[in-house]
């Protein structure tokens, strides 16, 4: 450990207790993914033991308008593991410093969000998204800066009452991250920069990156076709993109309302980068607290209905993309093709990046396809 984190150093699947044949077998179901179109191409990274042993690049970034390889230190836009990796280690760090207190009600942090059942909903609830609040809704079509997007949170009527279920939401962590913002006197980006890319040493992270690490982007989607589609008449008249997404937050309400900047989409990093983040989880004490850990990796729904629900993250449940992993297991997904998954008990960090909205997102196969990966990882164990 060094800095006052934990580092992976490299390794052999061997010297980690993985089958070199059974991991092979995982590259070779990634090989036949991109032949198949579930996605142009990939990056997976496997760590046991504290030991990176298996990190490959597969396919291409980008095959239109021109056609780039994957590379190992390909950057890509991580959609919603934003929240997990970037936001969820700020909260925590100023709930551990007494800046936040993740059981006083939001509207403590942002008065404007208030009144009715508004008044009930905490920094818990938006953290293990219990809040009741809808889980997308295009808000920058009536938006295009910060203090608006935060107007139109505001007024957005709940979906649930507060607690009553776990329903995922875009818009209960950009409320979260403007309450951060108060409560810290910085916006969030800066909030990152401390506590999570300065403190890991995390060159290649960032939100909005810029040239040269842009050149290294995997390539998104080609416009917004996807959330065009999604608003439908009420976009009609909005000015979407239409070029390729080459270091350019996918997210809409990240991109046209927040600049790029947001709690809950906009952070880009490598695979390594978002192994280091996600090891901190497999040696707590070191970046974190035990007991904020603990508390984090706990069931957070009381009675809240849907599959448990930590801070942030999706814990173990019949239905989870990493299902085969061990009952203490749990992960995150980003809308692009990413995902990370930490199984305690085998001491396991499988991340698989990819980017499946290039050129466009009507493929889904990336679901299946991460429950059979999974699978087969969890086959190479011995």
């Amino acid at each position: 450990m060094m800095g006052g984190v934990a580092t992976l150093r490299a390794g052999s699947p061997d010297a980690a207790g993985l089958d070199e044949t059974r991991v092979a077998d995982a590259g070779r179901l990634i090989t036949h993914a991109v032949a198949s179109g579930v996605f142009p191409g990939a990056v997976a990274l496997l760590a046991r033991g504290g030991m990176v042993v298996w990190h490959e690049p597969f396919g291409h970034a980008q095959v239109t308008p021109i056609v780039r390889p994957m590379q190992i230190d390909a950057i890509f836009d991580l959609a919603s593991l934003t929240k997990v990796l970037a936001t969820l280690p700020v909260a925590l760090r100023l709930w551990q410093d007494g800046i936040i207190d993740l059981d006083a009600p939001a509207h403590e942090y942002v008065p404007e969000f208030a009144g009715a059942q508004r008044d009930a909903i905490t920094l818990r609830h938006l953290l293990a998204h219990t809040s009741g609040l809808p889980s997308w809704i295009p808000l920058y079509l009536n938006a295009s800066r910060r203090s608006q997007m935060l107007a139109e949170i505001c007024r957005t009527p709940l979906v649930h009452g507060v607690g009553e279920t776990v329903d995922y939401s875009d818009l209960g962590i950009l409320l979260l991250g403007f309450a951060m913002e108060r409560a810290a006197g910085r916006r969030i980006d800066a909030l990152v920069d401390e506590h999570v890319t300065a403190t890991l040493g995390l060159d290649d992270a960032a939100f909005n990156p810029q040239p040269p690490a842009r050149e290294r982007c995997a390539a998104t989607e080609a416009g917004n076709k996807y959330e065009r589609e999604k608003a439908g008449d009420a976009g009609a008249a909005f000015p979407w993109r239409t070029h390729v997404l080459v270091g350019e937050v996918h997210d809409g309400n990240a991109y046209y309302g927040m600049a790029g900047v947001a709690p809950h989409a906009g952070f880009f990093a490598t695979a390594a980068g978002v192994a280091a983040v996600a090891y901190q989880w497999l040696r707590p004490g070191a970046y974190l607290p035990s007991a904020v850990t603990t508390e984090a990796l706990a069931d957070q729904r009381e009675s809240a209905r849907e599959y448990p629900r930590g801070l942030g993250w999706i814990l173990h449940h019949p239905e989870a993309f990493f299902r085969a992993l061990g009952p203490r297991s749990f992960g995150h997904t980003g809308f692009t093709g990413t995902s990370v998954a930490v199984d305690p008990d085998e001491d396991l960090l499988v991340v698989l990046l990819t980017n499946r909205v290039h050129p466009n997102a009507d493929d889904t196969r990336i679901h299946e396809f991460r429950v059979t990966f999974h699978n087969a990882v969890m086959e190479g164990l011995r």
